[in-house]
């Protein structure tokens, strides 16, 4: 099968990794900073447009800043190439639409890049939750990003191009886990602050949000912790308390599930996900499946993003 990257920053090189490390063949590489195409002996291009119509891959993994998803992914889609975009979907609520449209017209398939839902403490908590009533839920990340991050990027940091700051960017996997095993809510109230790097960013750094009506949580996001501590997520059902770390599953304090599988490729951060996510999609590529982080499955975080910058403070609906 035909593939190409798109994007060859850290986390296009981790696909392209990935697709090598498969076997897989890796036709064509995209960056408009040719310095970062001299690492690959797949055809080389600056232009992406170019690429799609020239190569012509079976699949397209789009890995660039956020801003250049949405119109990217509907140019592979007119063109009836399957995508695998990495995350957000997009960082506009207009773009939503126009992908989805883009989605339904084409006869190629899209897929989102949320590994952290292949993630083996992740699958058995889905598992073990199915049938429950989830009655409330909680979860909260506390990690370290400074000034010297935001520089690796001229995109970083900005309204314009990443769209937000650590809601959509670092917080946006644990929040979609949120409404996986707790459902998908009616409701949010929230605030977002910049608490370690004014002057630096123009986006939040720090975010804590409320999310009610067909599902009840609560979240908290920050970047400006000085150690970046394990991801915690915690549902209650009726009768049980599920405790979800990074590496374990406890119910009611009790150990029920620990991770086996530690493998991961970039930061440990990343999770073990991506490799299982890559078999699914190409899996479904292949037979024709739907895959389950489509372009309708992947915008329900964003939307519930999008929701908590409009809220300031006031509840509004998602």
């Amino acid at each position: 099968m035909k593939t190409a990257v798109v994007g060859l920053g850290a986390i296009g090189k981790i696909h392209a990794d990935i697709l090598a490390a498969k076997g897989m063949n890796l036709c064509a590489v995209c960056d408009t900073d040719k310095s970062k195409l001299a690492d690959y002996s797949a055809e080389k291009y600056v232009d992406y447009i170019t690429m799609l119509d020239e190569v012509r891959p079976q699949v397209v993994h789009i890995c660039t800043p956020h801003y250049l998803h949405a119109d990217m992914i509907i140019a592979a889609l007119e063109r009836n190439i399957n995508v695998l975009c990495e995350k957000p979907l997009c960082i506009k609520s207009e773009d939503i639409d126009r992908i989805l449209a883009a989605e339904k017209r084409s006869g190629a398939m899209l897929g989102v890049c949320h590994q952290n839902r292949y993630n083996e403490v992740n699958v058995f908590a889905r598992d073990y939750l199915r049938g429950k009533k989830v009655i409330s839920g909680c979860g909260s990340v506390a990690w370290s990003r400074d000034a010297a991050y935001y520089a690796s990027g001229d995109w970083r940091g900005k309204w314009a191009t990443e769209g937000g700051g650590v809601l959509i960017n670092q917080a946006l996997h644990t929040l979609d886990l949120m409404q996986m095993l707790a459902g998908f809510p009616d409701y949010v109230a929230a605030d977002i602050s910049n608490l370690s790097l004014s002057g630096v960013i123009e986006v939040e750094d720090t975010a804590s949000a409320v999310f009610s009506g067909n599902s009840d949580f609560t979240f908290f996001a920050t970047n400006a912790s000085s150690y970046n501590f394990p991801v915690e997520i915690t549902i209650r059902t009726e009768s049980e308390t599920v405790k979800i770390f990074s590496d374990a599953v406890y119910v009611n304090g009790e150990k029920k599930h620990f991770a086996e599988d530690t493998r991961y490729y970039g930061k440990c951060c990343y999770g073990t996900g991506h490799e299982k996510l890559f078999d699914d999609f190409y899996g479904c590529v292949k037979s024709g499946g739907k895959f389950g982080i489509d372009g309708e499955e992947a915008a329900k975080v964003v939307k519930m993003i999008l929701a908590c910058y409009k809220s300031g403070g006031k509840k509004v609906g998602i």
